[in-house]
């Protein structure tokens, strides 16, 4: 049997993190179960991780970076309503097919408005910046312009309210949405 590299292992808990964040919470994720599916010990866990909120950031930094990475390839070569229009149904294809992208994302923003109602400004500020690296990119690949890059974004968080409510593709709720953002029934 071979042994994974420690970079391996870091690699195979925060795939495990972003599955148990995205169905848990941050709060309702113990580090147990994630050392459980990773089949580590928890003290092997911390010597990858110095914490649970180092876990979480992990998780949420590879949240972010693989909608960046697949908005990025979706708008390459294209520009304006193209690359609009790209990203769209890819980022709607990123939901569908991988739901764990959807439910950290709104993970994320739970566990960022918790800690903030705490005190805890550090843990936002470091999801914060990876958000605006998102943000960065789409509004490049929309020709920087800042009403466009606003609109993407609002419409994308409201796809993500709408699915993460469960409304079907066909619901009326869906209408005003370009065709290219609208949710597909299967």
């Amino acid at each position: 049997m071979v042994r994974m590299s420690a970079e391996e292992r870091r690699e195979s808990v925060i795939r495990a993190a972003v599955t148990e964040f995205a169905r848990s919470g941050y709060n309702g994720t113990s580090t147990e179960a994630i050392a459980r599916r990773v089949g580590v010990s928890q003290p092997y866990l911390f010597r990858l991780f110095p914490n649970k909120e180092a876990i979480f950031l992990a998780a949420s930094q590879r949240c972010l970076a693989d909608t960046i990475r697949v908005l990025e390839r979706a708008s390459e070569g294209l520009e304006g309503e193209a690359a609009l229009h790209s990203m769209a149904n890819t980022y709607r294809k990123l939901i569908a097919d991988d739901p764990e992208k959807l439910h950290m994302q709104m993970q994320m923003y739970v566990a960022v408005a918790s800690a903030e109602a705490a005190g805890d400004h550090a843990f936002g500020d470091s999801v914060r910046a990876g958000w605006l690296v998102l943000w960065d990119m789409v509004h490049l690949a929309l020709g920087a312009d800042v009403d466009e890059t606003t609109s993407f974004l609002a419409y994308g968080m409201l796809i993500n309210t709408l699915v993460s409510l469960g409304f079907p593709a066909g619901d009326r709720v869906w209408s005003g949405f370009y065709d290219s953002a609208r949710p597909v029934d299967g």
